[in-house]
């Protein structure tokens, strides 16, 4: 069973929602016979209920006869009073049984108040429901004509000619190399000119270390559509063995240019495009051994999925290649910083020492000052000498420089990044 059909999907679709709505009428016949039970018990009531009030209204008319009777024999006060008092009690009889029967029967017009809005409200949802069914299948039937209108107009520009398939061939293998992550003209290049013009590449991809490899994508699909066309399943089976051997014959061309050997630097394979997984799988239901005869003669085949790992490992590389040259960069950096740190706490050092000769200097002048000229001097206060001020006392600084660890200049460091160690 081919669940790609559309005709298929839609009637899947359409037999859903007839199970759907018709589970959904079973259980609305279900509530609305239930509903029809209670309502004819009700109605037994009821009549039961008039019964009942019917045989009163004859008692009460039969007492009301009587009574007359007996009021034509005495005083007719007495009569009219009988009168009024029965009417009073037939009177509240009535409005006594009308309220017991208003009390029965309120619950039930509660539940068919209700059921009646639950019903009215699964109509609605029912009938926007089946809205929004009848929109989304139109608009499935309105992607599915697009995308069979747009598939047959690339079926027909392809029919046209090998041109029209190479050019597509083309888009197809530039769009995948955009989305591995390669640059158009930097990481590769396309319609390059090897070997004095005599072969000319769709497109060279560069690898790290100046290397690259072909990529051709001129394989012919003119069998492969005209099996989709085929009208019966010889036609079609025949057109798919005409695509294999296609395939085939592409495979020897390309081993006989050797693009290999017109690069400086290349892997001696070259890579042949096959616009679509499919496309590949067709062939080599029909050849199996069509992969490995293609990887003898250095030819190796790739489909969009494949191709893309390819080039996801080409941008890897280039990747690590880049990285690799901003180490030698650090390291560089790294040694002239080293030297020129060594160089200051070179002039810090001599700070340092002059610092150090300050303090000593320091030190004898107040020794020499404290030993020989401050003795005479206190003398004066011996003799009185109003001198105004007394002069302080001066001490020696203790506290010495931190000298530093000195840096050696003409060794520099090792630095390591990753697993190679750069001086």
């Amino acid at each position: 069973m081919n669940f790609s059909d559309p005709f298929l999907i839609l009637a899947i679709v359409f037999a859903l929602a007839t199970i759907a709505c018709a589970l959904w009428a079973f259980a609305a016949q279900r509530r609305a016979a239930k509903a029809e039970a209670q309502a004819w018990m009700l109605n037994e009531k009821v009549a039961q209920a008039e019964e009942r009030t019917r045989l009163l209204e004859d008692q009460t008319a039969t007492q009301i006869e009587l009574i007359k009777a007996q009021a034509a024999q005495s005083a007719n006060a007495i009569a009219e009073q009988l009168i009024k008092r029965a009417d009073e009690n037939a009177k509240s009889r009535d409005n006594l049984t009308q309220a017991r029967l208003e009390a029965q029967l309120k619950p039930v017009a509660e539940t068919l108040a209700k059921f009646e809005a639950q019903v009215t409200a699964v109509e609605k949802a029912r009938a926007e429901e089946t809205g929004g069914l009848k929109a989304q299948i139109a608009q499935l039937l309105e992607a599915s004509t697009a995308t069979q209108t747009e598939a047959r107009k690339l079926s027909a520009a392809l029919r046209r000619g090998a041109g029209v398939q190479g050019r597509w061939g083309e888009q197809m293998l530039r769009n995948v190399l955009e989305m591995a992550g390669l640059k158009h003209g930097v990481d590769f290049t396309e319609q390059v000119q090897l070997d004095s013009g005599r072969l000319r590449p769709d497109v060279v991809v560069r690898m790290p270390k100046n290397a690259a490899f072909v990529i051709d994508a001129k394989c012919s699909l003119t069998a492969y559509l005209e099996a989709q066309d085929a009208s019966d399943e010889i036609a079609r089976e025949a057109a798919y063995v005409r695509h294999a051997a296609s395939l085939r014959a592409h495979v020897q061309q390309l081993s006989a240019k050797a693009y290999w050997d017109a690069l400086e630097i290349s892997p001696d394979f070259v890579t042949m495009f096959v616009p679509g997984d499919g496309i590949l799988t067709a062939a080599l239901e029909r050849a199996p051994e069509l992969m490995t005869e293609a990887m003898d003669k250095r030819v190796i085949i790739v489909t969009p999925s494949t191709l893309f790992a390819l080039c996801k490992a080409v941008a890897y590389g280039w990747r690590v290649e880049e990285q690799a040259k901003n180490a030698v960069e650090v390291a560089a950096l790294g040694r002239e910083l080293y030297k020129r740190i060594a160089d200051m706490g070179g002039h810090v050092a001599g700070v340092g020492r002059s610092l150090s000769a300050a303090v000593d200097k320091y030190n004898a002048f107040v020794g020499s000052l404290e030993s020989r000229v401050l003795p005479k001097a206190r003398e004066f206060e011996k003799l009185k000498v109003d001198h105004g001020k007394s002069m302080d006392e001066l001490e020696a600084i203790e506290t010495a420089v931190r000298p530093i660890t000195k840096l050696d200049v003409g060794q520099s460091p090792t630095l390591t990044l990753g697993n190679d160690p750069t001086t």
